[in-house]
């Protein structure tokens, strides 16, 4: 049984990222959302290694919000440059997209 708390829709959404990495630099880079939900999104391509809790911007066409990195994936699998991210602010349409409806449409 899943235990997610929202449902999830896969997506491939270029983005940018802005923050501070894990040596407290500030970075900013492009990269890939694969998956999304009204509470977060993970987000592949990351070349920068940050730390679980940064709070980092992400840009969606003109549109930015903060979102709190949960888990990132170990270097050296294939999750490596992947990260699990919780949006900071309570903007449930960042992504555009109608979760209900996603959810009424998988059930079939």
């Amino acid at each position: 049984m899943d235990r997610r708390r929202c449902p999830r829709v896969s997506a491939i959404l270029p983005v940018r990222v802005w923050g501070l990495d894990a040596y407290s630099l500030p970075f900013a880079q492009a990269a890939t959302v694969t998956d999304i939900s009204s509470s977060g999104a993970v987000i592949q391509g990351m070349n920068r290694r940050v730390r679980p809790g940064a709070v980092l911007e992400v840009q969606l066409g003109d549109t930015r919000s903060e979102f709190r990195v949960v888990w990132i994936g170990r270097p050296g699998t294939p999750n490596e440059g992947t990260v699990g991210l919780e949006s900071v602010v309570a903007e449930e349409r960042f992504w555009d997209v109608d979760f209900s409806r996603c959810q009424l449409a998988a059930q079939g």
